[in-house]
């Protein structure tokens, strides 16, 4: 899909719509004018940019396709106050999965501040259809991604998973951890936001208390944090693609119950991980438990159902 454009700080006409009806393609085009913002950027960061493509970067951002003479880029930008530094703690999660794994991780160009937005511009990723192994691929890839551990549970900085911090202060004990960063600091906001009852309160509390009963022990694993399938793709070479990460080190069940919320991967990623990296039995007994941190983020942020399901999770408690 290509646009018609022109130098910048001229006008610029962008792809908005592309349809196809009885073997005819329509397009319809909208004209902009490059801000002076979008300049500063580009001239920042030395980029001759002679096209820009919107696309699809999540509900909370702007993204597009920028072509340079060099190569195509993708980039995001959002309100730097609303979400302060949030492309910069992105760029660190993906440069921790780009050194730690083998999957393709986009590279991170440049990140920064510029005026009241902030930035993030990576490399291009071409995507392509799936080869025959792409599954066993990828359900290995992760399982020796999470072979990489630390001695604590945690990150070196707070992050984000969606518009939501992330907070990941270093942990001795996965239990420990589980409760006071991700699940109790959550829960409150939910009962600020009179989403959830004392009542609810109370078994999100009992729930934190027999952590040690639910999970089995296992030492603290590199996660990407969000790994469902709207945070990957297939390359030109018929491989997984990550990105988007919420990455610290933990349990590595979460990233395998994240797979799971919506819809799941294809059954040979779970045997090929299982192969290579055998998880703990009755693990998929977890998955649930393992899914609640997700669950209460999408509950905080959008409500309705997920608050019911994450009710429907601490039932039993």
């Amino acid at each position: 899909m290509r646009i018609v454009t022109s130098k910048i700080g001229e006008t610029v006409a962008f792809l908005l719509k592309e349809s196809y009806k009885n073997g005819k393609r329509y397009m319809v085009f909208g004209k902009t004018t490059l801000s002076d913002n979008f300049r500063k950027i580009f001239e920042a960061q030395k980029l001759d940019v002679s096209q820009l493509q919107s696309v699809h970067g999540g509900d909370i951002n702007d993204a597009y396709c920028v072509y340079t003479q060099t190569g195509k880029y993708f980039m995001k930008i959002n309100h730097a106050r609303k979400y302060p530094e949030m492309f910069a703690k992105e760029a660190q999660g993906l440069q921790a999965l780009r050194n730690n794994s083998q999957f393709t991780v986009p590279r991170v160009i440049a990140h920064g501040v510029s005026d009241a937005d902030q930035y993030l511009i990576l490399e291009w990723i071409e995507q392509g259809q799936p080869r025959k192994d792409f599954a066993l691929h990828f359900g290995r890839n992760l399982a020796a991604m999470h072979q990489l551990q630390q001695p604590y549970f945690g990150f070196e900085t707070d992050n984000y998973i969606g518009s939501l911090p992330q907070v990941n202060t270093q942990h001795a004990s996965w239990n420990t951890f589980y409760a006071q960063c991700r699940i109790l600091p959550l829960v409150k906001i939910l009962a600020d936001q009179e989403a959830f009852s004392g009542a609810d309160v109370k078994k999100a509390e009992r729930f934190c208390e027999r952590l040690s009963e639910i999970f089995p022990e296992e030492a603290p694993a590199l996660l990407h944090g969000d790994l469902w399938s709207g945070n990957y793709c297939v390359t030109a070479d018929g491989y997984a693609a990550i990105y988007d990460p919420a990455v610290y080190y933990g349990h590595r069940e979460m990233d395998l119950g994240m797979t799971l919320l919506f819809g799941g991967f294809p059954r040979a990623f779970y045997e090929a991980y299982h192969e290579y990296y055998p998880l703990e039995p009755n693990w998929r007994k977890r998955v649930a438990y393992t899914q609640l941190y997700p669950l209460l983020v999408h509950a905080i942020l959008f409500g309705g159902h997920y608050v019911h399901a994450v009710r429907e999770t601490l039932s039993d408690f």
